[in-house]
């Protein structure tokens, strides 16, 4: 029913008619309704153009958000004395913003966000004294941003649920007036500012902040004291700026910070001064932890200084992922892989394999009752491939995926898009538009990218290609939202980067016809062929020369090493010399231990490794007091992490599945820095997924073997997951799980965890540190 129709009460006051998609014209017969006074047509599909006619209503509000309305905004409304609301977010209006709009004595809210609005703002808005809030996001403005705002003292929101000066056009720098607004509460979002770089703005005498988002403003030099004195400041986001120094130390007291996020941020920072300022432990703060008195941060991430997985080798060529979604297939054999990490405000994921993505921010202007960052259609689509196009990974600011690993040379790069979440219709709920830029190793390579206009509607598929150069092994893909579109239809929330798949694929002849695809069988077969071989020609040449070393000759100068020695007269000692050299030379990771080469001289083997100040866990542990470490829990928990880190590495990462089966605290050996690293691989095996269960000796350490192991033979990676919480506990406790205290008497950790209360666990925890 067009909208007119239903006109027909001369005595109205009241008019709100939204959500139900009419279509039509605005009627300038509304004003034979003389006491009409509000006026909602909120998410409809009214067209045409905004009549003058009303500027002779008594109108206090006008919102038509949501429609398909074109033209400028009449002049004739700065006539509606009566004014309070003026809303016309996400719409196509155009023209510059009339002067006559700031002769309206009782306006208190403009909301001119997502349209086509150009020039620059009138000079007489200053004159709005009674605005609280104001927003014009998404435009076409110029000019910088005027300090006039000054005036406008009784702003307590810039602005929530909305985006002040998000991508509307105007330059930056951000004026000092705004330090006179005092009753700010929310000033979010200021960002994507055009313009030359400015130090932080002036906001000490705004003490009732309670959002503060200055993303993408060209803000330099260090941050001011007063942030870290703002007790009720909840969301604090100044990413993708070029902020310097450190931390201030008081940022401590922030302790009802919800959400703070200063991403890609600092050019010059210690961070580990850093985060003792925020009294948070490093390790968990880059990993995305809370920790220390900020538990209630939901994110503090700074992923430009996370390091690459030092477990990818350079010897990938290829990279299929199915973003937001599980595992697929397409074309019978190319596998995409599964994206189906919950995401987040603030999270780094790293794949399995040689993959990992970036997430970033919040959807604060979410209707919906959780942020979800991915997506899943309600149906599958009618387009190639279309379980490419089931799910998709959004961010309500950045998401960025990056490839590891990969051989340098020439990728063509595929990015698979299609709107899923727009409707295909003659409803409110087709007129979304989302808009976002790609860049692809650092550069802009798609810029206002909006998926609908390139398919020419929603649900329908487009892949773009390009080439990409890797250089250091690296491919790096951000999607990140400068802030235009719409972010209220069909509801609050549904804007930001889409993305389907992504698929990486070589324009050279990769170095194996499988590529990454080999099967465990052919690369088990492969590893022992070769290792046999290896082993052939070195007898020979032991027999020949007397002594046996790396193919690489490696001049130590003054540096330390240490060497394992082994004797050749047993069986069990010439097996875990070849064991060991087979296992180790094979692996490297920050957390196993470096092998520099071998040699055999008499009866003696000799293995040559790096060498570890600290000598090994147990020693520092529980070891002669003289030589015990004070280990405090800061130590210890990274300790923990990195022996995780290098078995994750072995059970899932490396190319060769391996079981260590000796996992003590005795093979964990510490660097000079602390730093955990796996040791003696002598007894170490191929995890051999179908046939689990040991036909000869059983190897290991009692105290620490697994008890399927121990008892049947069974033996998975799960019996290094057991044998490392033993060490766990030891280091938390702080004692050997076994030792003898005489003959008769034998004292077991694990017995005693097993007959203590919960509650007197606590007293197991070490107080030494």
């Amino acid at each position: 029913m067009p909208l007119h129709d239903s006109l027909n009460c001369e005595s109205l006051k009241c008019r709100i008619l939204k959500s139900q998609s009419l279509p039509g014209k605005l009627p300038p017969e509304l004003v034979t309704l003389p006491y009409l006074r509000e006026l909602d047509l909120t998410r409809n599909y009214l067209n045409g153009t905004l009549p003058p006619e009303w500027g002779s209503m008594q109108l206090v509000n006008i919102s038509l958000i949501g429609n398909r309305l074109t033209g400028p905004i009449p002049k004739e409304f700065g006539n509606i004395t009566t004014l309070g609301n003026l809303t016309l977010e996400y719409n196509q209006l155009s023209g510059t913003i009339p002067p006559e709009l700031g002769n309206l004595p009782r306006l208190e809210r403009i909301l001119l966000t997502s349209n086509n609005f150009t020039g620059e703002l009138p000079i007489t808005l200053a004159k709005l004294t009674t605005l609280k809030d104001f927003r014009i996001a998404d435009n076409h403005f110029s000019g910088n941003m005027p300090n006039f705002i000054q005036n406008w003292t009784n702003l307590e929101k810039l602005f929530d649920n909305g985006r002040v000066v998000q991508a509307s056009g105007l330059n930056g720098p951000i004026p000092s007036g705004i330090a006179l607004l005092t009753k700010l509460k929310d000033l979010s979002r200021i960002s994507d500012l055009n313009g030359t770089d400015a130090t932080f703005p002036p906001l000490s005498s705004i003490k009732n902040l309670k959002t503060l988002i200055l993303r993408s403003c060209n803000i330099i030099g260090p941050l001011p004291d007063y942030l870290g004195e703002m007790s009720k400041l909840k969301i604090l986001d100044l990413t993708f700026n070029k902020l310097s120094e450190q931390i201030p130390g008081n940022f401590a007291g922030l302790s009802n910070t919800d959400y703070m996020i200063l991403f890609v941020n600092f050019a010059f920072c210690d961070f580990a001064l850093a985060f003792k300022a925020l009294n948070v432990k490093t390790e968990a703060a880059l990993l995305g932890f809370s920790g220390g008195t900020l538990e209630k941060w939901s994110c503090l991430m700074l992923a430009k200084h996370l390091s690459v997985p030092q477990n990818c080798l350079s010897d990938w060529h290829s990279l299929h992922i199915n973003c937001g979604g599980r595992e697929t297939s397409v074309d019978g054999n190319i596998k995409y892989e599964d994206d189906t990490d919950s995401a987040g405000s603030s999270r780094f994921f790293q794949s399995r394999t040689n993959w990992a993505l970036s997430s970033t921010g919040h959807f604060l202007d979410d209707d919906r009752p959780t942020d979800s960052y991915n997506w899943t259609n309600a149906s599958q689509l009618s387009v190639n491939n279309s379980n490419l196009y089931i799910d998709a990974r959004l961010s309500p600011i950045s998401v960025t995926y990056y490839g590891f690993g990969l051989i340098n040379g020439n990728y063509t790069l595929r990015l698979h898009f299609a709107e899923i979440m727009f409707s295909d219709d003659n409803l409110y709920s087709s007129l979304g538009r989302r808009i976002f830029d790609v860049y692809i190793q650092g550069k802009l390579a798609l810029k206002d990218f909006n998926i609908a206009d390139e398919t020419g509607g929603v649900g329908k598929e487009i892949i773009k290609q390009f080439t990409v150069v890797v250089s250091k092994s690296t491919l790096e893909i951000r999607f990140y939202w400068a802030g235009k579109g719409t972010n209220g239809i069909p509801v609050r929330g549904v804007y930001g980067p889409l993305i389907s798949a992504i698929s990486v694929d070589p324009d050279f002849v990769p170095p194996s016809e499988n590529g990454n695809s080999k099967s465990a069988g052919p690369v088990v077969g492969i590893v022992v062929a070769v290792v046999f071989a290896i082993f052939f020609v070195l007898g020979i040449l032991l027999w020949w020369r007397g002594c046996l070393r790396c193919k690489d000759r490696m001049e130590l100068d003054s540096t330390i090493i240490a060497v394992k020695q082994l004797s050749s007269k047993s069986k069990q000692g010439n097996r875990e010399f070849i064991n060991e050299i087979g296992m180790i030379s094979a692996l490297q990771h920050p957390h196993l231990v470096k092998l520099y080469g071998c040699c055999i001289e008499g009866n003696q083997l000799l293995l040559v490794y790096e060498y570890m100040e600290n000598n090994s866990l147990a020693r520092a542990l529980f070891g002669p007091e003289e030589c015990q470490l004070n280990l405090d829990w800061p130590i210890r928990h990274k300790i923990c992490v990195g022996i995780a880190r290098g078995l994750a590495y072995l059970h899932e990462e490396s190319r060769l599945k391996i079981v260590h089966r000796d996992i003590k605290a005795t093979n964990v050996l510490l660097d000079k820095n602390l730093s955990p690293k796996i040791s003696d691989f002598g007894l170490a095996k191929l995890d051999e997924e179908e046939n689990t269960h040991i036909s000869t000796r059983i190897a290991g350490t009692y105290g620490y073997m697994a008890p399927e192991y121990a008892m049947r033979g069974y033996l998975t990676d799960k019996a290094d997951v057991y044998s490392f919480g033993v060490v766990a506990l030891e280091i938390v406790n702080g004692r050997s799980n076994t030792s003898y205290r005489s003959k008769e008497d034998m004292f077991n950790l694990l017995d005693l965890v097993i007959s203590v209360s919960f509650l007197q666990l606590f007293y197991l925890i070490s107080f030494t540190s």
